[in-house]
């Protein structure tokens, strides 16, 4: 949905002015882009490090691709708890072993394609039951655990986002300097005609127009559907960690994923129903 609403963007602007009687000609004015960019970047580099860089540039992109988790994808992943959490019980830790070690072979994820592509998923799910399986944890111990995962996460993710958020911020700014420096230029054209030093000062008061659409138009949406992207997925992993620990507490499979059900926003969540009738094809199966 994200290159739909920049398809908006553009075209509620620029047909607008447009149908204003506007030319998009004088609107092309490469300099002044590069010298918002220029600034941006460079600003962006010096506040912050390599990795938090790479990391706001992939969250940009999936910001601009991603559908959020649907009621689908919960439900493929209480249908694969519920087969996990069934082998755990029914054959013991020794069955349950081989797929959390080598989960990219196990016949259980490789079912669950999305799930299996989603690494930290991966990671947060078969490293909680690797260390529960050869330690002796208690149920508060795996929260606590847990927890401190998903907090670190969010925490590195939201860096990303506040990086691109101040990026965003800056661009009005810097629009202003790429005016400022398109009317300096324009002082030494004083003696070419009123047509000149207008079409002068109109190509300089782009770089204000650009500065402001590029904030609010498209960089400070897109920080936004990070926070929203980093929220949803933080969701996916508490409903994770919601059977995790019920496990840990000794539940049946069947009440741990109820209890990761019951931690899924009502929106997308499954019924009861649904995820009975999943559960019980699976077990079948």
């Amino acid at each position: 949905m994200g290159f739909v609403g920049i398809l908006i963007v553009i075209g509620g602007v620029f047909g607008g002015y447009l149908a204003a009687g506007g030319h998009l000609a004088v609107i092309w004015q490469p300099f002044e882009v590069v010298i918002i960019f220029g600034a941006a970047i460079g600003g962006m580099v010096i506040a912050n490090p390599v990795p938090t860089i790479k990391t706001t540039i992939a969250m940009g992109i999936g910001a601009l691709t991603s559908t959020g988790v649907s009621k689908q994808d919960y439900l493929d992943l209480l249908q694969m708890l519920f087969q996990l959490f069934q082998i755990f019980r029914k054959d013991g830790p020794q069955a349950v072993e081989k797929h959390i070690e080598e989960p990219h072979s196990s016949e259980i994820f490789k079912a669950y394609p999305k799930f299996l592509k989603n690494h930290h998923a991966v990671d947060f799910l078969c490293d909680t039951m690797k260390i529960t399986l050869s330690a002796d944890l208690s149920q508060y111990d795996v929260d606590d655990l847990l927890s401190e995962d998903i907090k670190v996460t969010h925490e590195e993710e939201h860096m990303a986002q506040h990086a691109l958020s101040n990026v965003a911020d800056s661009l009005p700014g810097l629009g202003i300097v790429a005016a400022v420096l398109g009317i300096v230029h324009t002082m030494e054209f004083l003696t070419a005609g009123v047509e000149t030093i207008g079409m002068m000062v109109g190509a300089a008061l782009v770089g204000t127009f650009l500065g402001i659409l590029f904030c609010y138009g498209f960089l400070g949406p897109m920080a936004n559907k990070i926070a929203v992207d980093i929220e949803d997925s933080g969701r996916y992993m508490m409903v994770m960690k919601a059977a995790l620990v019920a496990l840990q507490r000794g539940a049946p499979p069947l009440v741990c994923v109820e209890f990761a059900r019951r931690s899924i926003f009502p929106g997308v969540r499954p019924t009861f129903e649904e995820m009975d009738a999943a559960s019980k094809e699976k077990k079948a199966a």
